[in-house]
């Protein structure tokens, strides 16, 4: 799971991460990541899943609106596919 801490300037990310093609240029090229079906998976059951401790403090630091839009995010990866 990629966090982002708004303790290091995490605020300009989430600005910079507001449209799909920023977000997969993030995971694809900054954070080095491979957007396959495997991955695309285990972090939409991670993310779907509120009793999972990383989404909890995801959702504690980003909120459930930018929750949403990421679970957005990787579906439309999968739809890639």
């Amino acid at each position: 799971m990629i966090e982002l801490s708004r303790n290091r300037g995490a605020t300009r990310h989430q600005m910079r991460l507001s449209t799909y093609e920023d977000w997969k240029h993030c995971i694809t090229v900054e954070c080095r990541l491979s957007l396959n079906p495997e991955f695309i998976t285990e972090r939409l059951d991670a993310l779907k899943d509120p009793g999972d401790h990383h989404t909890q403090k995801f959702v504690q630091e980003w909120g459930q609106a930018h929750l949403n839009q990421v679970i957005q995010w990787f579906e439309s990866a999968q739809a890639e596919f």
